[in-house]
């Protein structure tokens, strides 16, 4: 995995809330191809580290670098075309639009995209749901619908803010097999979740955050033996 590209690049990235400094030097990378997982409580900044990378939040400093391009420099609507897909927690989707509807409104940013018998056959809940408004979408249907919408557009790297969070069981083992099907396609995932059991099954490497910055990172394969550190820090 070290010889791979390295796609995503985030080096002593600090950000800011208004006058609140929420990131204090965060640094890590996402080689094309990984599934990495950003671990941590509640308020240590991992949210705002998707957003600070994606150019939402603005009030930024340091360096971040996506397949050749600057994104400090890129406007926010230029961001997505670089092949960025951006999954918030809160899904974005519109209420008054069908599933169908949603799921062709974003134009495509390159041919590579899925198409949508691809996106259906990935996500067959979709496919019997496709007439129906976004209103009436379970949670789990919604976040099924925001990963569809990125896929079928062409981005190169996916972002997902809590893909599982608050979803019954049954439809987090449904996203996790999601995942590892875009893992054998080559997708790169840069992934925050609260559940480890879900995450520890899928990521090639974690990053831990604690107080606005990475305090550590490894490979899955040191999971058993980091255990200890991320019981005390995560209370897993």
């Amino acid at each position: 995995m070290s010889d791979r590209e390295i796609l995503l690049s985030v080096r002593d990235l600090n950000a800011w809330y208004d006058e609140s400094h929420v990131l204090h030097g965060v640094n890590l990378n996402v080689r094309r191809g990984e599934t990495v997982t950003i671990l941590g409580r509640n308020g240590v900044g991992k949210t705002t580290t998707l957003r600070s990378i994606v150019g939402i939040l603005r009030k930024r400093t340091g360096e971040i670098e996506f397949n050749g391009h600057d994104l400090m420099r890129l406007p926010l609507h230029k961001t997505a075309k670089t092949g960025l897909g951006f999954v918030p927690e809160e899904r974005g989707i519109f209420a008054s639009l069908s599933v169908e509807e949603n799921l062709m409104l974003p134009p495509k940013i390159s041919d590579s995209g899925m198409s949508i018998e691809e996106i259906y056959d990935l996500f067959p809940n979709l496919y019997e749901r496709k007439t129906s408004s976004g209103t009436k979408l379970s949670g789990g249907e919604q976040q099924m619908l925001a990963m569809a919408r990125m896929l079928r557009i062409g981005v190169d790297m996916l972002l997902l803010d809590e893909p599982t969070e608050g979803l019954a069981p049954v439809i987090v083992q449904r996203i996790g097999e999601v995942l590892q099907t875009l893992k054998q396609r080559g997708m790169t995932i840069l992934l925050i979740e609260q559940n480890f059991r879900f995450a520890s099954k899928i990521a090639d490497r974690f990053y831990l955050m604690e107080h606005g910055l990475v305090s550590a990172g490894f490979d899955a394969d040191e999971l058993p033996a980091r255990m200890d550190m991320l019981h005390e820090v995560l209370g897993v």
